[in-house]
């Protein structure tokens, strides 16, 4: 509970990590800070006058018990920088912040893996961003990543299949769904791993909070793998933080004609590893000769493996092609789609064009 005061004098408009250790040295702990009348708070000099307004203002708006009831009611959790809880890499970084709010379960030495890249991610990289992270996932890495569109949402799904829980990292509260279309991937991460942020629960999304999350993906990572990065992405962003915490860029090499891929073979240009399998990571992150975890093997009758064989790892195909091609009725297509799309062997994207999932 004494957290709680911490966080809501935190998110009150000016007053920062600094002005508030000073208020605490003060007054001793937070509870005293937040219940402190208006003559204390200023007679210790270290409030302005807007700051001081801004502070009272949030005490007329915030029952403490209240928000602490609403914050166990969603099974959000608070972890300060001084707790054995909080991730020990992101404690070492600079600037870490003070607390993290969570739903799910923190994660304890874990070997976290940060899988970034383009929110308008094409086929190909969404299939190498599933890919590798449940490749990784199978072998006990923690994938980190935002729960954006595109490679973020994708490197989540396979860390999911993989079976090592995935982090996500918001740029909002933690019971604030964003993007919207990721609700049901953000629940099943809540779930099964953690969901992670640095804002109080109801915080929304905004542009310049994005950011600084990335400073959290990198942080708490032992490195960063850029995907797929087109040359002024968020993704370049992530790894110019990852660098600055003396973390190591690993980056996939994509198509040369594809816009998608020009950030990502400039850092390659730069000096980034380039990676062109699940075991060059390994072996980078010490973890070559470990065993993975079995997939159990899919079973798919003959006419779904003649309709498997049609697709491409490569490029989505829409429906009408494959009719034409494997010249079958569109219903017994659609049929066969759904139930190969069920069994996790082809996707679909927002035109309803299919691509056969990579598996590594």
């Amino acid at each position: 509970m004494e957290h709680l005061y911490d966080a809501l004098i935190l998110t009150t408009s000016g007053i920062g990590k600094g002005r508030l250790e000073r208020l605490k040295q003060v007054f001793g702990d937070a509870r005293t800070v937040w219940q402190a009348d208006s003559t204390e708070l200023r007679g210790a000099g270290i409030l302005s006058t807007r700051e001081l307004e801004n502070l009272l203002q949030q005490r007329l708006l915030q029952d403490p018990e209240t928000v602490f009831a609403s914050w166990q009611a969603k099974q959000i959790g608070i972890c300060s920088q001084d707790e054995a809880d909080y991730p020990p890499l992101l404690r070492r970084c600079y600037n870490p912040p003070p607390f993290l709010f969570y739903r799910g379960q923190l994660p304890e030495d874990a070997a976290c893996l940060a899988v970034v890249g383009s929110r308008h991610a094409t086929p190909y990289g969404r299939n190498v961003a599933r890919s590798f992270s449940e490749s990784l996932s199978r072998y006990g890495v923690t994938i980190v990543s935002g729960a954006a569109r595109g490679i973020d949402a994708a490197a989540h799904e396979g860390a999911i299949l993989g079976g090592t829980p995935t982090i996500a990292v918001l740029g909002c509260g933690v019971d604030v769904t964003y993007p919207p279309e990721n609700r049901r991937l953000i629940e099943q991460i809540a779930q099964t791993g953690c969901v992670i942020s640095e804002y109080p629960p109801g915080t929304p999304p905004m542009a310049g909070r994005f950011p600084a999350r990335n400073r959290i993906v990198a942080g708490m990572s032992l490195a960063v793998l850029v995907v797929e990065a087109a040359e002024k992405s968020g993704a370049l962003i992530t790894a110019d933080l990852a660098l600055e915490e003396n973390r190591d860029v690993y980056a996939i090499p994509g198509s040369v004609f594809s816009d998608a891929s020009k950030g990502t073979h400039r850092l390659i240009q730069q000096g980034a590893r380039l990676i062109g399998s699940v075991e060059d990571i390994l072996q980078e992150l010490g973890l070559a000769g470990t065993e993975a975890s079995q997939r159990t093997p899919v079973k798919l009758t003959a006419t779904e493996r003649r309709v498997l064989d049609a697709l491409s790892i490569d490029e989505a195909k829409p429906v009408e092609a494959l009719i034409r091609e494997l010249d079958m009725a569109a219903a017994d297509i659609q049929v066969l789609l759904l139930q190969l799309e069920l069994s996790g062997q082809v996707e679909k994207d927002r035109s309803m064009r299919y691509i056969k999932v990579a598996r590594e």
